[in-house]
């Protein structure tokens, strides 16, 4: 899923800076968001359910603080990112078209203000995600270069 999210977020970049590349990415943009929602809702069930591993009991308490709230920054983008990318497309009139010609409803009212304001809310939002999951990749460098406590590899595996 990781890898999935970072390949959206070079795809949003390309997509706005190559007219030729614009409508190939776009046709792949619309239905890898509306994939990576349904799996943010899967994982996010999980996550509720299932307790993640804890966290090393010498790790200070800001370290703690900064993980708990960067996993949930990262649930809360990984969830708005795609919301607000189909309701900006559904207040453009745009359809979003999923694989064997599903169309998605819309699910706000065609409405150009909004349209704007949400394009512009898609934009920073981007920058948001990548930022966090910059400073995630870089914690978990920290966890495996530095402390060495088994951090990196639980999440490696999926478990954090």
């Amino acid at each position: 899923m990781a890898l999935m999210i970072i390949a959206m977020l070079f795809v949003g970049v390309t997509m706005v800076a190559s007219l030729h590349l614009r409508p190939l990415l776009i046709d792949l943009h619309r239905p890898l968001g509306i994939a990576i929602l349904l799996l943010v809702v899967l994982r996010l069930y999980n996550r509720l359910r299932h307790r993640p591993p804890p966290l090393p009991a010498d790790l200070p308490a800001w370290q703690v603080l900064a993980a708990k709230a960067s996993h949930w920054m990262l649930y809360a983008l990984m969830l708005a990112m795609p919301l607000i990318g189909w309701a900006m497309l559904s207040a453009g009139g745009y359809p979003i078209v999923l694989g064997g010609g599903l169309h998605l409803p819309p699910i706000v009212p065609h409405t150009p203000a909004l349209y704007a304001a949400l394009r512009n809310a898609h934009s920073l939002l981007a920058y948001v995600l990548f930022a966090t999951v910059l400073m995630h990749v870089g914690a978990a460098l920290f966890h495996l270069w530095v402390r060495r406590d088994g951090v990196f590899q639980a999440m490696a595996r999926g478990k954090d």
